[in-house]
């Protein structure tokens, strides 16, 4: 091999390593990549640069206004109040998060998509006495495999597309995918449906009552001069919460547990209550208490102004593998937390000395556009105000999904390009008023963009050096490989790079080496991409692998075997049924 090919390979070896092992930003990780490449001389400066004027990552760009145009319109949360309805059973409901989820997902970010049901199926599940757990990552998986229905179901296919115009000059139709995506759907789909019960456990535990699948402790304090100091429990009102229940009072140093309602309140005394992120709220309402950690007092916000949140840690967070005080989140944010969740299980111990994880879920208070400021970025993969919020406006909801049925009929007849469509609907969502430009802004994730633009360099690395010939060259050292088995080894190749790295990081890497191992068997090349397609969608074994399971982590009180008892069969049946349905599509 050529040095600068394994220079290339060498690099790409580090990429792969700091993104599987470290939590080092994969933007950062991507660039630096790309900027070795270049100054190397391995690649020149449009060649490495390329990926960032390629039609799919752009159409990425412009279908994020899309979704904020249907988010901010409530057009996807007034369908899931309609498409989830009132069913009397488990399974009745199941069908109704599988169905809406799968279907709009083909149309839509699902990232978006799982975030607008994540609190429609919260709230439902509660009225109705369904467990959340055994519909939430139900509801990520289906959305993860609606997505493989269309060209804009999910961003890997939009990157793919995009190297198949710049690199081979073709490119797909908007349902050419649905040939194989509908059948892993369907098949998908009846698998979930017949055993997301018997796999996924009923993780509500001890706060049944409440009817919320996350629990959590409220300090507050008996403040000295307020009117509870000298009543008892029962008396004070605090026995009979809507959301909670008071489990301990600390006093003068000593911890007193399973105190009886006739115990008389004093001053200082510190009560701890248990229940749902609710119970914050509950609690501020009642006049002689005052919140218990001293930082409340030291935030920068009017009283008035603050609210409480409930927040998710992503993979970007600043303080992760810290405790709450390492982090300086106070300082951060300007939010103090309340309490931590994970798994579904409140922490216990002080706050400060909780190590942070990715998944965890906080309960915070802070300032009203708190949640405005990080629901668009990366630090939280879900923030969601507790306190009445301004509604969307439904009246243009119905515009937004016109919009949206307007591009796909354009771009599915052949009018327009998927890219020249996605402009005029992303301009015709600001025209019309159903995002503002600043907030329109604000939903484009440039961390997405640059990972996925800056990860063309190394694919165009691993072509123009040799690099991907050489291992299309090492897969295929079985003697009289067959097409059918290459096929599956690009697959499973692809899987496992998506479960380890990011799921458009993984496409762009295995493109090239996809079509040297066609080119080396002296077959098309369309089947083996189109694999990449469906095997960089096919991340169900680990909560981050995918950004939508990662999600439902901390709402539904997932632990990791979970994904594996679900997301391991889930993967198998979706794998066979693409790798079969594929030749039969595009022959070799």
């Amino acid at each position: 091999m050529l040095i600068e090919a394994i220079a290339t390979l060498g690099v790409i070896g580090i990429v792969l390593v700091l993104l599987a092992l470290t939590r080092i930003a994969a933007d950062v990780i991507l660039m630096a990549s790309l900027a070795t490449l270049m100054v190397s001389g391995i690649l020149t400066p449009g060649e490495a640069l390329a990926g960032f004027g390629n039609p799919g990552v752009m159409t990425i760009a412009v279908l994020y206004v899309v979704a904020a145009g249907l988010k901010e319109t409530g057009a996807i949360q007034w369908l899931a109040h309609r498409l989830l309805g009132q069913p009397q059973r488990l399974r009745q409901a199941q069908l109704r998060v599988l169905l809406p989820a799968s279907g709009l997902s083909a149309f839509m970010n699902n990232t978006t998509v799982v975030a607008m049901f994540i609190p429609a199926i919260q709230e439902w599940a509660g009225r109705l006495k369904l467990p959340p757990s055994k519909l939430l990552l139900p509801l990520s998986y289906a959305a993860i495999i609606g997505g493989t229905c269309t060209l804009i179901g999910t961003s890997t296919n939009l990157v793919v597309d995009g190297l198949l115009q710049s690199e081979k000059g073709i490119g797909l139709a908007m349902f050419s995918l649905a040939w194989v995506g509908v059948p892993v759907v369907l098949i998908g789909g009846t698998f979930l449906y017949l055993f997301a019960d018997r796999l996924l456990p009923n993780r509500q535990g001890v706060l049944e009552q409440l009817e919320q699948a996350r629990e959590y402790s409220v300090e507050v304090v008996v403040n000295e001069k307020g009117p509870l100091v000298g009543k008892t429990i029962a008396d004070a009102g605090l026995r009979h919460l809507s959301f909670g229940y008071l489990a301990d009072i600390e006093r003068h140093g000593r911890l007193l547990t399973a105190v009886p309602p006739s115990t008389e309140l004093q001053a200082g005394d510190i009560l701890i209550f248990i229940g749902a992120p609710e119970c914050a709220r509950e609690l501020r309402r009642i006049h002689g208490l005052k919140p218990a950690s001293g930082d409340v007092h030291k935030l920068d916000i009017a009283h008035h102004q603050r609210c409480l949140v409930e927040a998710v840690i992503g993979p970007d967070f600043g303080g992760l593998n810290q405790t709450v005080r390492e982090s300086r989140f106070r300082s951060r944010y300007q939010a103090v937390i309340l309490s931590i969740s994970r798994y579904g299980r409140r922490l216990p111990g002080k706050l400060g000395d909780i190590s942070l994880q990715v998944g965890d879920t906080l309960l915070i208070e802070t300032a009203q556009d708190f949640v405005d400021q990080y629901r668009y970025r990366k630090d939280f993969l879900l923030v969601s105000a507790l306190n009445d919020s301004t509604p969307p406006d439904f009246r243009r909801a119905p515009v937004a999904m016109g919009i949206l049925a307007a591009m796909v009929a354009a771009s599915a007849t052949g009018l327009l390009s998927i890219l020249e469509a996605a402009l005029l609907a992303g301009g015709a969502m600001l025209v019309t008023r159903c995002v503002p430009a600043s907030k329109a802004r604000r939903y484009v994730d440039l961390s997405v963009l640059v990972v996925i633009a800056s990860s063309f360099a190394l694919g165009a690395a691993m072509t123009k050096t040799g690099a991907a010939a050489q291992v299309a060259q090492w897969l295929l050292l079985i003697d009289d490989l067959a097409p059918w088995a290459a096929l599956t080894l690009v697959y499973l190749m692809t899987v496992l790079f998506t479960e380890l790295i990011t799921n458009n990081a993984a496409a762009v890497l295995m493109f090239p080496i996809a079509v040297a191992v066609a080119e080396q068997l002296g077959v098309s090349f369309m089947p083996f991409i189109i694999a990449i397609m469906f095997a960089a969608s096919a991340s169900f074994m680990t909560p981050l692998g995918y950004q939508t399971n990662l999600m439902v982590l901390g709402p539904g009180g997932y632990r990791f075997t979970d994904y594996l008892r679900l997301g391991a069969p889930l993967s198998l049946i979706v794998g066979i049924t693409a790798v079969t349905l594929i030749p039969l599509i595009w022959s070799f």
